[in-house]
């Protein structure tokens, strides 16, 4: 039944595949003869015989619905050889063109006699169903498993395969670049089969396809042609305007194919024969398209004017003067004027030939000196920007109005002889960009604000103007030395005020200038006895300013120059309305109009009332909080405010580290093992936040063989001075202090600075490490950080960033709370804070 069902499948589909007769042939096939018993299969003739073909038989009957009609059991195939041979499926031989009547199968060529009846279609053969008569099938190979051996193998080459390979450059290279032309490739080829699609159906009407040959369309060309026919023209244009186009492409294509040699030769040969004219295209004009190109052949103006044909050139440099004066020619003519002037014996006229040769060689020295630096001109010859160059190079910024150029070196500065004498015996071989602007600023009798970096010299740039100020006022006599000093300096610290004292002695003592310190810790009685001949200069704190003031000890009568000195510390420790009373108690008189008149130099250098001056303020600070900036704004008039680098900012010549430490007894261990390393020579400095501490580090060093001292709130003055006695004449090793060390305090040579605790802002961190690295020395400061110190570590972060020798560590650049500006503000506490607070502050 199988084989019925198959049957069944390949007549069904038989019907659409019948004999097909053209010019008299017929197609070779096998039929099937239904009155035979047995089904045997006969041969079709594949040629037709020589005679007429016969009529065709006449048509079957109809198909019953059951049709095909069921095979027998057993299917046979009567071979040449006198056998039959059964056939499991008709599948095996059905479909088959037999020519002769044979057929294979199992290696064997067999002849097959074929009866009359149907035709059975193509169904593909399997010779495995070919079976013998006694139902003998032939055993199918048995395949083995594959060993663990082979599946593992297996399994490394697929995963050798899937590992990727290293390229070399080069091959990648090539790769990349087959890749190109690849795809160049692929995008001509569209392009061109784009071209031929687009013409070739234009022409598709001249193709007939298949359906269409027949006799309608044999004499379609020879009759009378008709409109489409007309219209051929036009495609014959386009295809030959495709075939144009596809030829230019290819004459591109092999224009880019060419060699870089080729290419060379081709550059070569059009320089030297030239490129052929692109000739005007000729459009038709119409009214609607107006063509706007045009060329020589179209100029008329040659026709109206013969001016127009010579045309003509300007003259060269000297040469009619068309072109300009050149300075070869220049000079000849002013040479023979001067030598006429010489010739002709007259005073006037020798004056001014003296006056012609002194321009002409100022002219050519300052072409000479335009190319140099500005360090080798000289002062006359420095132009604008020289001066913005010079700023530059020592970070110097200015705001204000009429501001001179800074100095450049001490023998410009314009000080006296005397005081430049001191300076060269002090020492200062080059002013600090902070002296280099100041003092310039100084001498005009300007108001100043300076803001600079700690341990950048700004002592000097107030003391050295403030000589020179005092010289131009009467000396002192029997007359007027009760009537006050003539200048006052406000410190804010005992130390700063005692170190700017003996600086300015080094300059005030050769010119008999009388400078005397007024501060707190000292017998107010012995201070006084020291003002009883009367003083040039008085160098205070705020408060023992103003004690002396109100117990009548010492008055402002005559002081008309004012400097505050560390403005923004004494503003912080609480001094803010001690300095306005000290600035509202000063004359009125002599104070500076608040007008354009304050930046004249001129009219403020006058003397007014026959021996006095206009008051003069200078202010400088290391930063400008609001407070520092409305006493500015109170007291200062139209000042020039002149900024070192950026405010608040550390000297780069400090290196910054910092360290983690978890536990005070790290951090003593630590300490110890920086100050026996020998990589750091006395003097050092370590800061602790609060005086009890500093004691007992002291002793701690002491036992290991370092010589401290200690510098803090609770110590007298007398032994304050003690102690930085002692460490600057090197009697003491190491300074243990609290901040109020950290402002002014000058000791030469600090090597290193540790911030045992950190700083509680990061304004007080930048005058703790300043204590190192001045003067334009090297210095190092370390700071032992806390998991308490989160509330500083971004502003920490940010200050060791702007340094250009100091590296952020990773772990502070990664930790959460250096990330961004934490809140000042302190958390509100909570009920059960509140409710378990005890006095000691102390929580359970």
């Amino acid at each position: 039944m199988d084989g019925f069902n198959k049957l069944s499948d390949s007549t069904e589909n038989a019907s659409m595949n019948n004999i097909s007769s053209q010019n008299g042939a017929f197609s070779s096939g096998i039929v099937l003869d239904s009155n035979s018993e047995n089904m045997v299969l006969n041969e079709l003739p594949l040629e037709p015989p020589s005679e007429p073909p016969p009529e065709p038989p006449p048509e079957p009957p109809p198909l019953p619905l059951s049709y095909p009609p069921p095979l027998p059991k057993e299917v046979t195939a009567l071979c040449s050889d006198g056998f039959k041979q059964p056939f499991s499926s008709i599948e095996n031989f059905s479909g088959k063109a037999f020519s002769s009547g044979a057929i294979e199968y199992d290696g064997f060529n067999k002849a097959v006699n074929c009866s009359a009846g149907a035709f059975f279609p193509e169904i593909p053969r399997s010779t495995s169903e070919i079976v013998p008569k006694n139902g003998a099938i032939p055993k199918a190979e048995k395949r083995e498993p594959l060993s663990i051996e082979e599946l593992v193998k297996k399994k490394k080459e697929a995963a050798a395969m899937n590992r990727p390979k290293f390229l070399t450059r080069e091959q990648r290279e090539a790769i990349a670049l087959e890749k190109r032309r690849l795809e160049v490739e692929k995008r001509q080829q569209i392009g061109k089969t784009d071209i031929i699609r687009k013409y070739s159906l234009k022409d598709s009407q001249d193709n007939l396809s298949g359906k269409e040959k027949d006799g309608r369309y044999l004499n379609r060309n020879k009759m009378i042609p008709t409109e489409p026919k007309a219209m051929r023209k036009e495609q014959d244009a386009l295809a030959k305007q495709a075939a144009e186009l596809f030829k230019s492409s290819k004459n591109q294509e092999a224009k880019a194919e060419m060699t870089p040699e080729e290419k060379e030769v081709e550059d070569i040969r059009k320089r030297y024969l030239g490129t052929g004219d692109n000739k005007k295209k000729k459009r038709k004009t119409s009214e609607r398209k107006f063509v706007f190109d045009w060329d020589n052949t179209e100029d008329t103006s040659s026709d109206v004017n013969p001016i127009y044909l010579n045309r003509h050139s300007a003259q060269f440099l000297g040469r009619g003067r068309l072109g300009g004066f050149d300075d070869k020619s220049n000079n000849h003519y002013t040479n023979s004027f001067i030598d006429m002037l010489v010739r002709s014996g007259n005073d006037e006229d020798k004056n001014r030939a003296k006056q012609l040769m002194d321009m002409e060689y100022k002219k050519s020295t300052r072409i000479s000196w335009d190319d140099k630096h500005w360090s080798e001109k000289p002062l006359e010859l420095m132009k604008e920007r020289d001066w913005r160059i010079f700023k530059e190079d020592f970070n110097i910024s200015s705001k204000g109005g009429s501001i001179p150029n800074p100095i450049r070196n001490w023998k410009e500065s314009g000080l006296p002889k005397i005081i430049l004498d001191m300076v060269e015996i002090v020492g200062y071989k080059e002013p600090s960009p902070i002296q280099r602007a100041a003092i310039p600023i100084g001498l005009q009798n300007r108001d100043i604000i300076g803001i600079a970096e700690t341990g950048s010299g700004k002592t000097a740039s107030f003391v050295l103007p403030m000589l020179v100020y005092i010289s131009t006022l009467p000396p002192l006599d029997e007359y007027n030395k009760n009537d006050g000093p003539y200048a006052i300096i406000l410190a804010p610290t005992r130390e700063l005020a005692q170190q700017i004292e003996s600086e300015t002695k080094k300059f005030s003592e050769p010119m008999d200038f009388v400078c005397v310190s007024i501060v707190g810790g000292h017998k107010i009685e012995e201070q006084a006895f020291n003002l009883r001949d009367g003083v040039h200069i008085v160098i205070a704190t705020p408060g023992r300013l103003l004690d002396c003031l109100e117990r009548h000890v010492l008055v402002l009568s005559q002081c008309a120059y004012i400097v505050l000195d560390e403005a923004d510390r004494m503003i912080d420790m609480g001094f803010e309305e001690t300095v306005n009373k000290l600035l509202d108690a000063l004359p009125v008189h002599n104070q500076k109009p608040d007008n354009d008149d304050a930046e004249n130099p001129v009219l403020m250098s006058k003397i007014i009332g026959g021996k006095e001056r206009f008051r003069q303020t200078v202010m400088f600070s290391a930063t400008m909080p609001p407070a520092v900036e409305k006493l500015a704004k109170k007291y200062l008039r139209r000042p020039a405010i002149v900024t070192i680098g950026n405010a608040g900012q550390a000297v780069d010549t400090v290196v910054q580290i910092v360290e983690m430490m978890n536990t005070e007894d790290k951090k003593r261990r630590r300490l110890e093992e920086l100050l026996n390393s020998n990589d750091y020579n006395p003097p050092v400095i370590i800061f602790i936040n609060q005086r009890r501490s500093c004691d007992a580090l002291a002793k701690s060093l002491a036992r290991i063989g370092w010589n401290a001292v200690t510098l803090h709130g609770g110590k007298s003055q007398e032994q304050r001075e003690a102690a930085l006695a002692q460490l600057r004449s090197g009697e003491a090793d190491c300074l243990v202090a609290t901040d109020l060390a950290g402002r002014g305090i000058d000791v030469a040579d600090v090597s290193l600075v540790v911030n045992f605790n950190m700083a509680k802002t990061i304004e007080d961190y930048t005058h703790r490490i300043g204590r190192t690295g001045r003067a334009g020395k090297s210095g190092t400061a370390i700071t032992f950080l806390t998991p308490e110190d989160t509330d500083i570590m971004y502003d920490l972060k940010q200050t060791i960033s702007k340094s250009s020798i100091s590296k952020v560590p990773d772990w502070l650049r990664m930790h959460e709370a250096a990330q961004r500006k934490q809140d000042k503000q302190p958390a509100k506490k909570t009920a059960d804070e509140l409710l378990f607070q005890i006095p000691s502050g102390r929580w359970y």
